[in-house]
């Protein structure tokens, strides 16, 4: 059994554009053995990316983010003192909040952050599971 924490574009391109996904991580996804995690700034960065246009979305952000628990068994990661006093300890070359808090939460909870996030990748200090070419 995996604990995976998903990236937002992760999260994004399961539910809009599966194809995306490799292999490996779309059989992670699917394996029914495997815990499926998102953090709420998750949430917060797909409303930032709705507002600017890089994002749509069939019904509101509200109705989508209810019918993901409807599709998957997915589990929310709080935001905890532990998870920001972490993130503030953590060296990053980007400025990025949204990868910095779900890097904290990775390595705060044990969760493998499942990315394609060339930056995140590179990191040492937390469990990753790359979403490779197809």
């Amino acid at each position: 059994m995996s604990r995976l924490l998903l990236d937002t574009h992760i999260l994004l391109w399961s539910q809009l554009q599966p194809a995306r996904l490799s292999p490996g991580v779309a059989a992670a996804l699917d394996d029914n053995r495997n815990e499926v995690w998102i953090s709420p700034l998750t949430i917060w960065e797909i409303f930032t990316l709705l507002e600017k246009c890089r994002v749509q979305l069939q019904v509101g952000l509200a109705s989508w983010v209810a019918s993901l628990a409807g599709r998957r068994r997915l589990r929310e990661a709080f935001l905890t003192t532990a998870i920001v006093l972490a993130a503030t300890e953590m060296r990053f070359q980007h400025r990025d909040p949204v990868d910095r808090f779900l890097a904290a939460t990775a390595k705060v909870e044990g969760l493998t952050l499942v990315t394609a996030d060339v930056q995140l990748l590179r990191r040492a200090d937390i469990a990753l599971m790359a979403n490779g070419l197809n």
